[in-house]
């Protein structure tokens, strides 16, 4: 499984409708599955981003169209970024020698 953060901001939209962003979330981990997603952890965030998601999936054409779909509705924008893990970079670098 890859791993992947999200970095998330609120639209117009969203933000309009704040008081109702935790409910949401649990809407965004259902839809989540249908993608073959995994959402593990959802944090409110203060600086420049509203929110960082930490997702779990087998590929990046499951996390793209996860992606577009959360996009979609309306309340967020996204930025997706590929996360490795200790192991994963220690494979990354041993390709280097």
């Amino acid at each position: 499984m890859a791993t992947y953060i999200l970095l998330v901001n609120f639209t117009d939209q969203g933000i309009r409708s704040v008081k109702d962003t935790t409910k949401r979330s649990d809407g965004v981990k259902d839809l989540a599955k249908k993608f073959g997603v995994t959402v593990r952890e959802f944090f409110w965030t203060l600086g420049s981003y509203d929110m960082v998601v930490i997702a779990d999936t087998s590929d990046d054409v499951a996390m793209t169209a996860f992606g577009l779909a959360v996009g979609g509705a309306g309340n967020v924008r996204t930025q997706t970024l590929r996360a490795f893990s200790r192991a994963e970079m220690d494979g990354v670098l041993a390709k280097l020698s």
